[in-house]
C-alpha cells in the first residue's frame, strides 16, 4: 500500500494538488497509471488511477432493499451516500473466496461514485498506452467487463475492468432522451472510443441528431483511418472538412490513447479547422486540464446525452459556415 499512500493516506490539500499536477503531466505521453488489485483468484486486475478517489479497508455497509445484483448495500461517505459494489460478484468469478474482501476502493467516473470491494490492493504502476492491447475474445462472463489488457515486467498479464460495462450491466445503461435534430444535413462525426456501451450510447445520440458518422475502435485505428482520409483528400483536391465536420475522441484507449491522439490531429496542417471534442468519464478538473494541454476543443464528461449534443451542435453548425 505504500505506493498509494500519497494519494490516500492522511495527505494535506496541497499534496493532493502536487499528485494530482504530476499525473496531469502524463497528458500527450501517451502512458497511464493503473492501481492494481486483486479480487482473490490468480488473475491481477488494474483501474485507471484518476477513477479512484480513495482506498480503505472495507467498512461497515448497510443492507438495503431492492438492491441490483452485486450491490452489497450503502455507506455514507463524508455526507454522501454511495452504493458499494462487489466486483468479483458482478463480474461472475466461481473461484472467488467468499465474503467481502478486504478492500474498498471509492471510485468516481462518468459523473457517479461507487465503492468497489476488492479482495486486496496491491500497488500503482506506470505503463505505456502502445503496450496496452484489447482482449482477443470478449465473449461473455468475465472477459465482457475487461476493456483492455497489459503486461507486467514479470510476464504476468494485467486486466483492466471496463467500469463502463460494469455501471450498465449493474445500474442499467444510461437512456438518451429527446435529442433535437441539428439544423442543415450532411454533417458527418468521426468518433473513437474502446468502450462497447460508449460506442452504443454515441451513436445513438448522433442518430437522434440526424448526423451521418464512422467509428474506430481505438486511438491508433482512429489515427490511421483519419490520416488515410486526409491523405486522400489530398491526392483527389477534395475537402477534408466536408468529409468530417468533429472529430470526438475518447481519453483511455488501448495502443494510443485520446490525448496522442489529439495532438497528431492538431499537429497536422490537414486538419485545420476540424474542431476535436474528447468524451471521457474521467470528469475532473484535472482531466479537463489535460484535455485542453493537448488543444480539445471541448470536454464532456460521460455519460450526459444532453451535454454532449450541446456541445456538438455548435461546432457542427460553425462548420457548415466556414
Amino acid at each position: 500500500m505504500s505506493n498509494f499512500a500519497s494519494l490516500t493516506d492522511g495527505q494535506s490539500p496541497a499534496s493532493m494538488i502536487e499528485s494530482v499536477d504530476a499525473r496531469t503531466k502524463l497528458a500527450g505521453s501517451n502512458r497511464m497509471e493503473i492501481l492494481l488489485f486483486s479480487l482473490g483468484t490468480n488473475e491481477t486486475f488494474g483501474i485507471n488511477v484518476f477513477k479512484v478517489r480513495e482506498v480503505s479497508k472495507t467498512p461497515s455497509i448497510t443492507k438495503s432493499p431492492h438492491m441490483p445484483s452485486g450491490v452489497e448495500g450503502l455507506i455514507s461517505l463524508r455526507g454522501n451516500v454511495i452504493p458499494v459494489v462487489s466486483l468479483a460478484q458482478v463480474m461472475q468469478l466461481a473461484d472467488a473466496p467468499p465474503g467481502r474482501g478486504g478492500s474498498m476502493m471509492v471510485t468516481e467516473y462518468s459523473k457517479r461514485t461507487l465503492g468497489f470491494l476488492v479482495h486486496d490492493v496491491d500497488r500503482i504502476i506506470r505503463v505505456d498506452w502502445d503496450r496496452v492491447r484489447a482482449p482477443e475474445s470478449v465473449t461473455g462472463g468475465t472477459h465482457a467487463y475487461i476493456t483492455a489488457i497489459t503486461e507486467l515486467d514479470s510476464g504476468k498479464l494485467v486486466s483492466i475492468v471496463d467500469v463502463e460495462q460494469i455501471m450498465a450491466n449493474t445500474f442499467g445503461e444510461a437512456l438518451v432522451g429527446q435529442i433535437d435534430k441539428v439544423e442543415g444535413d450532411d454533417y458527418e462525426i468521426f468518433f473513437v472510443d474502446d468502450s462497447a456501451v460508449a460506442r452504443k450510447k454515441i451513436a445513438e445520440v448522433l442518430d437522434k441528431m440526424g448526423v451521418h458518422h464512422k467509428h474506430a475502435l481505438n486511438g491508433m485505428e482512429a489515427w490511421t483511418r483519419l490520416s488515410g482520409m486526409a491523405a486522400h483528400a489530398q491526392q483527389t483536391g477534395s475537402n477534408l472538412r466536408e468529409e468530417v465536420n468533429v472529430i470526438l475522441v475518447d481519453a483511455e484507449m488501448p495502443e494510443m490513447d485520446g490525448y496522442v491522439l489529439t495532438k497528431h490531429i492538431k499537429s497536422d496542417k490537414r486538419f485545420d479547422g476540424i474542431p476535436v471534442v474528447m468524451h471521457s468519464s474521467l470528469s475532473s478538473e484535472a482531466n479537463r486540464a489535460m484535455g485542453k494541454s493537448v488543444g480539445v476543443d471541448a470536454y464532456v464528461a460521460k455519460f450526459d446525452a444532453e451535454a454532449l449534443s450541446d456541445a456538438l451542435r455548435p461546432l457542427l453548425l460553425r462548420s457548415q459556415r466556414d
